[in-house]
């Protein structure tokens, strides 16, 4: 394999990106580096130039087989609109499409402006079905899980979603191990349609821009295919030769993107060595060869500078997105061990990192139920002064500026070098399993009295606002009336400092005493008293209100 001979002359990252903003075929500025740092991966980061060779000669022979593609059936594509990729053929991997619980396989093509499907007939396909990536619509594709019957089983799919469809349409792409298929269609649709929100967001109307940055994409979408057949030991991320795909997931690509904008202004896409002209050489685009009207306008667009250099924003962009990737892929491989633990592990995890509120809850309870008065007494002065002053917001930030100090004095006292783990114990013996068996039973029990109490309680207010209980409707109503008078004429700090009063006086002995337990259970007997609304549950989908 090419990519692997290691006594050959290099490329180096600087000369691999310099040419890419020369002759924009085998990478392109924006994404040079990280598409460097790909190709390289498996040679210790230097490309050798059989490598260079062979990436340059599948780019070729990708851009003659995008071309033979049939067009897909009953669709007429634009001038402008080129395939991209197709997959569903005789020659190719299964491609499925789901609609509720039917699969119906096909052929499915991707272009530079539509997704077509077209469903395996008996002699032939049937007419396409197209999904339009271009419309400046809050459309979305995300993975999905799919299965027999429309079992989510499989993670090998995609949904697209769009609000002019009444349900998202799911395709399918079967393999028997890994999703690389899916990952890889789901880049590249979302490649599409960032491009298309690109060109809407920065009001890129000019056509000679518009095509260059499509010109480019395709670029993109040809380098992907070149070097997944290049590295099929190891397929690459797709993101990596993506333009859009790749900067809308890094920290702070929007920033890119806006430098992209701005420097799209100045491209000369009239340049023998621009995107678009290349791409028209290669005749890909016999369709857009330039008319004098063409070229008009393209002067009218393009600055009169003209000039192909890498400009410095644009690059300290990069620079800056480059620097903040790697710290945040730092940050994520730390992440990785918790989500390999089970649903166990995760829970044992979760109580031992909850462990420090335990002392804290029970210090609540105490000061609240005046175990501590002179605690007590201070946090109610604290309260009421607060209250009536009306400085929230400066206890507010007392308590952040005292967050910052003892985050100042963990620092100080070089506490991370003490936090360098969190060691949790899951060992125990027989007798604590057992009574970890019987606490999770009693807290499943709990967990489902809880559902029960919340449906109740949920239908009795159902029943009282649809006037069910008429007299218990009546009281509800009167004494709404009576709280919305008071919100209105006694201030909002006073009431404030009412219940603040009321808390604290009847956790306390003497609250004990004064308490009203017979309103209590005049309460609690009014509540039990209302009705609810009665629950038909039915099996037949057919029954079900719509």
């Amino acid at each position: 394999m090419p990519l692997l001979v290691n006594e050959e002359p290099s490329i180096g990252e600087d000369s691999f990106v310099w040419l890419g903003s020369l002759v924009p075929l085998a990478v392109d500025i924006v994404n040079g580096r990280f598409t460097f740092e790909t190709l390289t991966a498996p040679t210790g980061h230097r490309l050798f130039f059989p490598g260079f060779k062979k990436f340059l000669q599948e780019i070729d022979q990708c851009t003659k087989h995008l071309q033979k593609h049939a067009t897909p059936k009953g669709v007429e594509l634009a001038d402008d609109e080129f395939i991209l990729h197709v997959e569903g053929t005789a020659s190719s991997q299964r491609v499925v499409r789901h609609v509720g619980g039917t699969s119906w396989p096909g052929r499915l093509t991707l272009t530079n402006y539509a997704l077509y499907f077209e469903a395996t007939g008996v002699m032939t396909y049937d007419d396409a079905v197209k999904i339009d990536l271009s419309k400046n619509i809050s459309h979305t594709v995300k993975p999905a899980a799919t299965g027999p019957w429309g079992a989510p089983l499989y993670d090998k799919a995609i949904i697209y979603e769009s609000p002019e469809l009444s349900e998202g349409i799911v395709l399918e792409f079967p393999e028997m191990t890994s999703s690389t298929r899916r990952d890889h269609w789901l880049a590249l649709v979302k490649e599409i349609m960032l491009m298309h929100q690109f060109l809407s967001k920065y009001n890129v109307e000019c056509p000679i821009q518009a095509w260059e940055m499509h010109a480019r994409t395709i670029f993109g979408v040809i380098r992907l295919h070149a070097a997944r057949e290049l590295l099929r030991i190891s397929p690459p991320s797709p993101t990596k030769f993506l333009i859009f795909a790749l900067f809308d997931e890094l920290p702070k690509g929007d920033y890119v993107l806006e430098q992209l904008a701005e420097g799209l202004k100045k491209v000369n896409s009239g340049h023998p060595c621009s995107a678009c002209s290349i791409l028209r050489a290669m005749n890909m685009s016999q369709s857009m060869l330039p008319s004098p009207e063409f070229e008009a306008v393209g002067k009218e667009c393009t600055s009169a500078s003209g000039e192909d250099n890498i400009p410095s924003s644009l690059e300290s962009a990069i620079n800056q997105v480059r620097e903040e990737a790697k710290e945040v892929d730092i940050a994520k491989a730390t992440t990785e061990v918790l989500k390999e633990e089970g649903i166990g592990e995760s829970a044992t995890i979760l109580m031992e990192l909850l462990k420090p509120l335990k002392n804290v809850v029970p210090w609540f309870q105490d000061v609240i139920s005046w175990r501590r008065p002179a605690i007590t007494l201070t946090m109610i002065a604290a309260s009421l002064v607060i209250i009536y002053k009306e400085w929230v917001g400066k206890a507010i930030a007392a308590g952040l500026f005292w967050l910052v100090l003892k985050m100042i004095l963990a620092r100080c006292g070089r506490s991370q070098d003490k936090c360098n783990e969190v060691v949790v114990c899951s060992g125990s013996d027989q007798k604590i399993t057992m009574e970890s068996i019987v606490a999770a039973q009693f807290g499943l029990k709990n967990i489902h009295e809880m559902m029960q109490l919340s449906n109740i309680s949920i239908l009795k207010i159902l029943s009282i606002i649809h006037a069910k209980a008429r007299k218990q409707a009546d009281m509800v109503m009167v004494a709404i009336t009576v709280v919305a008078i008071i919100f209105a004429v006694v201030p909002l700090k006073y009431m404030l400092i009412a219940i603040t009063l009321h808390s604290f006086i009847m956790t306390s002995k003497l609250g004990r005493h004064i308490g009203n337990a017979q309103g209590n259970r005049r309460l609690k007997e009014w509540w039990d008293s209302i009705p609810i609304v009665p629950v038909r549950v039915v099996e037949d989908a057919s029954q079900c209100p719509p």
